[in-house]
């Protein structure tokens, strides 16, 4: 029998370099993140290009609760909290649309843009009774930075720019791939794997799996994509930890900046029917930029808790109990002149490449997520393992906590996160 290095609270369960199986796997430990992570700090609802113009929204969650993101006249933001303030019956069922304001299909209460009350039918029974002032759709404090979009329940937590702390910088430079046009959202799937939510967190920071794992695709792809993507031995391959869970995977440190290119990278030859195509209108700069970003950049953004920027899409987590995870993968690109559409046609063949149930990567991963879950079970006293790199991580000129690629370094920061969060037993 395995000697149990754990204590009982959750706070406990996270030690230097291990974690406790049963982080995965006990329902209690699940119904607590969910109000002391999910309902405690920002997490991220939209792309600002999926709300382009007033009246647009888009249904999501934060945590398993259910809200709607919209943008109201004045092209101000809000996420409302999707539940009629009346009896509870939600308030909009479409994934995303256009629409005047929001009406519960239950007794027609309505509701503005921006959550406010605006009619009861057959109000006489309500006189002495209630104040439509007072019943507006929850409003969730959100702010956006750099085009993403996140929202909390807590009125009181730290700005979004304190928050991102370190990680601006990444996200600024994954911006960058746009190729000086701003970024869209091209298109998006979704899927459910059996597994908790943290399995799938630690994955976009795991650079030891992606030649295991990932070896049909590899196979799949051309010779100077898979020697792009070879960086299991390259010492500038290197991951960062940057406050607050956050952290950053440099897989290919030369594509980290695409500001910075001396122009003697050679464009890849299978990029040259965009190229050509690119030139009728473009000057020779803005073709090299774009093309140069066609595979995105060079590293993964992870952000505490549930989105990360993953070299060209965004991969969005969504807990939905102890053992199931929704993922959603978003395809982005340049939102620019028509010219850019050869761009962008070319960026989702290959997100589809690797992504969804047709590709070369996903399956994969959600197979080895699965294991992981079912694996848990067996002896959950005994310690998953995090420390790959302990021994070698040091702090970089940045004061971050730096080691390989392949080290654990993004998964012990995220723990760390996890453990403070989960040790304040402070209540909204």
């Amino acid at each position: 029998m395995t000697e149990n290095i754990f204590a009982d609270a959750p706070a406990d369960l996270v030690l230097t370099g291990r974690v406790a199986g049963r982080v995965y796997t006990d329902p209690e430990i699940f119904e607590q993140e969910m109000t002391k992570i999910f309902e405690r700090t920002w997490v991220w609802v939209a792309h600002e290009s999926e709300l382009p113009k007033p009246g647009t929204f888009k249904s999501t969650q934060v945590g398993r609760q259910p809200v709607v993101v919209s943008r109201d006249r004045k092209g101000n933001l809000h996420t409302l909290l999707n539940r009629c303030r009346h009896r509870g019956a939600s308030v909009c069922e479409k994934p995303q649309g256009q629409a005047n304001g929001f009406t519960c299909p239950y007794h027609a209460w309505s509701y503005g843009l921006d959550g406010t009350l605006r009619g009861i039918p057959y109000p006489e029974g309500y006189e002495g009774v209630l104040d439509k002032k007072d019943l507006s759709l929850r409003r969730l404090r959100t702010e956006s930075y750099g085009g993403m979009v996140f929202a909390t329940f807590d009125d009181h937590i730290e700005p979004l720019t304190d928050f991102l702390g370190d990680a601006k910088l990444w996200l600024d430079r994954f911006m960058k791939q746009g190729g000086g046009y701003p970024i869209k959202v091209l298109g998006r799937h979704q899927f459910r794997f059996r597994g908790n939510w943290k399995i799938q967190l630690e994955n976009t920071t795991d650079g030891y799996h992606f030649p295991i794992v990932h070896r049909s695709w590899m196979a799949s792809v051309d010779a100077e994509t898979a020697d792009m993507m070879s960086f299991m031995t390259d010492p500038a391959a290197i991951t960062h930890a940057l406050g607050n869970g956050h952290s950053v995977m440099q897989m290919v440190p030369a594509h980290s900046d695409l500001d910075a290119d001396d122009g003697a990278e050679p464009l890849q030859g299978r990029f040259g029917h965009v190229v050509a195509e690119l030139s009728k209108t473009l000057d020779e700069a803005q073709v090299r930029k774009l093309v140069r970003a066609m595979h995105g950049t060079g590293f993964n953004l992870n952000l505490f808790p549930n989105v990360s920027m993953s070299s060209a899409f965004f991969r969005v987590l969504r807990p939905i109990s102890v053992d199931e995870t929704l993922i959603e993968h978003i395809a982005i690109g340049p939102d620019g002149p028509p010219a850019l559409d050869v761009v962008n046609r070319e960026r989702l063949r290959i997100h589809e490449h690797f992504q969804g149930p047709f590709g070369f990567g996903t399956p994969d991963d959600a197979e080895g997520w699965d294991r992981v879950q079912r694996g848990a079970q067996a002896a959950p006293e005994m310690p998953i393992l995090v420390n790959r790199g302990l021994a070698r991580e040091q702090a970089d000129e940045h004061g971050w906590p730096t080691s390989h690629v392949t080290d654990e370094t993004g998964m012990r920061a995220a723990y760390d996160q996890w453990k403070q969060m989960m040790s304040n037993d402070q209540h909204r």
